[in-house]
């Protein structure tokens, strides 16, 4: 990956030679019409339908599964264990011996695992290559690790690259003239749509993929299956359990021009936050990854991400998500001081995390952070609307991190739940594109 990659070229994932013989083709592009002048062919979507409706469900199924697992392992190694031993699961020593054990447990995956846990998961984007079956169980393993044991990660990463191999797989004997491109699109979108609970998030970032790739095609055609799969993701979660973005934050009742202003100057700072997670991630990663052997670093990264958290406190652990939301409930009893750190520990745990190996997706700490910084900003200036804050917050650490504009946006609101504040969101994205667009992604080149 170049230094300046043109954010809005999206990586086109290959199939690596384990995993398919297809070639790569335009990430959205349907299989050729018989005809082969791209018009619109009902029966070929028709056909694309079923498929995509049992990848949008398997990808949900993997998602669930893998929250549940990760659920009962969070209550053994923070209540029962704790329990037993008669400490508290909130105590500092303890933070510090879960996490740095979570470290030694991934590195021994990461080291003696089939497929070495798969690839280094700093160098994925959004759309990852299809990693090879064997590195399947060693990632799912590392994952709820991260998502049991306080690691701040969220599950996006590793339920990607699990659902993309298993789907490159089972097409490769059952829809073999469906491309790689295409069907990762397609697992991208279901898997999407059930992390967020809609398939809107998913929607936007497809049409954005879609609307950088050249085709005779008509846009809804290229849409019509990841659609479908974001729909029937978002669905089967629903039924299961989705993940919630609202954080709670109480409704925009009064808006007021200075909004606008406060709401600049909130973006900003969140934009220069998500700055420290780009630029931080290159040299943490060479430093962690200077030795071969992968025990070693993560063990010291754990242990790392462990003192952080006794110093921050247990709402700077886990994705963020849960923590979000207590964290907006009980605001008022953070002062500015307070709120600092725990914006600055998560900043720092998140490129911990990150660059030392830990299998796990930096959306959901990503949307604490900025979830954070507007809390803070309100403790600062009282002025600013929570949900004004909150909001603008979100966006601009977003615009840098996830590098795509649309779902920065959906995630903005959809954290507020106000959508009265989306014409100012859609003023003030612009000014923040502008500066974020030309900036490095939060991930490494792959060797």
């Amino acid at each position: 990956m170049a230094e300046e990659r043109d954010a809005e070229e999206p990586h086109v994932p290959e199939a690596r030679s384990e995993q398919s013989t297809s070639d790569a083709s335009p990430a959205t592009e349907a299989p050729e019409t018989p005809d082969g002048t791209g018009r619109s062919d009902p029966k070929l979507l028709l056909k694309l339908a079923i498929p995509a409706i049992i990848i949008g469900i398997g990808s949900a199924l993997v998602l669930a599964g893998l929250d549940l697992v990760s659920k009962w392992v969070d209550d053994f190694f923070w209540d029962v264990v704790p329990g037993w031993a008669g400490v508290s699961g909130d105590a500092p020593l303890w933070i510090i011996g879960v996490l740095t054990l979570a470290g030694l447990l991934t590195g021994l995956i990461v080291r003696f695992m089939p497929g070495h846990g798969g690839e280094d998961p700093a160098t994925e984007s959004l759309f990852p290559s299809p990693m090879a079956m064997a590195a399947v169980p060693g990632v799912a393993l590392a994952a709820i690790i991260t998502l049991s044991m306080g690691v701040s990660l969220g599950p996006e990463g590793p339920t990607l690259a699990i659902n993309i191999a298993l789907a490159a797989w089972v097409g490769r004997r059952f829809l073999p003239q469906l491309p790689i491109g295409p069907l990762t699109v397609i697992v991208v979108a279901g898997t999407v749509g059930a992390l967020f609970g809609s398939p809107v998030g998913a929607a936007l970032l497809v049409t954005s993929v879609a609307i950088a790739v050249p085709s005779k095609r008509p846009l809804w055609d290229r849409m019509f299956a990841p659609l479908m799969a974001a729909a029937a993701g978002s669905i089967t979660m629903h039924f299961l359990g989705s993940y919630s973005l609202a954080a709670g934050s109480p409704t925009y009742e009064a808006p007021a021009a200075i909004d606008f202003l406060w709401g600049v100057v909130v973006l900003l700072v969140a934009i220069a936050a998500g700055l420290a997670l780009v630029y931080g991630m290159r040299p943490l990663h060479r430093v962690f990854h200077a030795m071969r052997n992968p025990i070693i670093p993560l063990t010291i990264g754990g242990l790392i991400l462990g003192v952080l958290g006794a110093i921050g406190g247990p709402i700077t652990l886990f994705k963020g998500l849960d923590e979000l939301k207590e964290l907006t409930k009980d605001a008022a009893a953070y002062d500015g001081w307070q709120l600092a750190l725990i914006v600055l520990v998560k900043i720092v745990a998140l490129l911990i995390a990150a660059a030392a190996g830990f299998r796990g997706g930096r959306i959901f700490p990503t949307i604490f952070i900025g979830g954070a910084i507007g809390i803070l900003a309100v403790a600062v200036v009282p002025a600013i609307p929570l949900p004004v804050a909150m909001a603008a917050a979100v966006l601009g650490v977003c615009l840098v991190v996830v590098r795509d504009g649309w779902l920065s946006l959906f995630i903005a609101i959809v954290v507020v739940g106000d959508i009265a504040l989306l014409p100012m969101l859609c003023v003030l994205i612009l000014p923040g594109w502008l500066l974020v667009a030309r900036l490095p992604e939060m991930r490494v080149e792959e060797e």
